[in-house]
């Protein structure tokens, strides 16, 4: 990690225990939207080798829930990425996709994606900041009126 603002905060593989830690916080660091429904367990038991916390003192700081695709051999998809409003800008979140990006590349992926709603304003522009490009908007991607922009980069 770089910077001092990074200091005194520790990444590691996410477990199974850490979803209940990242639920309690993820729908009040979506500004009360609800989130919840998109992180079931599953994804704190079954990728946990491509999914990532960051801790500062024991609290959470953020997290990235990623997976490599089995359906295309060269894909990897970030499904959720959060940090704490008190540690934005600090580029944690970079250093959380980083180290995805790494386990990606490791595992032999050469392409990154992820979706997120077209009102997301924030994170269209901090995905397209890290290298991400946007698509058009698509239209229903989640059905109907459930408009989406799908984020790619290339490792």
């Amino acid at each position: 990690m770089d910077g001092a603002a990074l200091s005194g905060i520790a990444i590691r593989a996410a477990e199974p225990g850490d979803h209940a830690r990242v639920l309690a916080v993820v729908d009040e660091w979506w500004g009360g939207r609800r989130m919840v429904d998109m992180l079931t367990r599953l994804f704190f038991v079954h990728f946990c080798d491509t999914s990532f916390v960051a801790e500062r003192d024991g609290e959470l700081a953020g997290f990235l829930v990623g997976l490599l695709s089995q359906s295309e051999p060269q894909a990897a998809y970030v499904h959720f990425a959060g940090v704490s409003p008190a540690e934005r800008g600090t580029g944690l979140g970079r250093e959380l996709y980083e180290r995805f990006f790494a386990v990606a590349r490791a595992a032999g992926r050469t392409r990154v994606s992820c979706v997120t709603s077209t009102a997301n304003t924030g994170s269209v522009a901090f995905h397209t900041a890290i290298g991400f490009e946007p698509s058009e908007p698509q239209l229903g991607y989640d059905g109907p009126g459930e408009d989406r922009i799908v984020l790619t980069r290339s490792l």
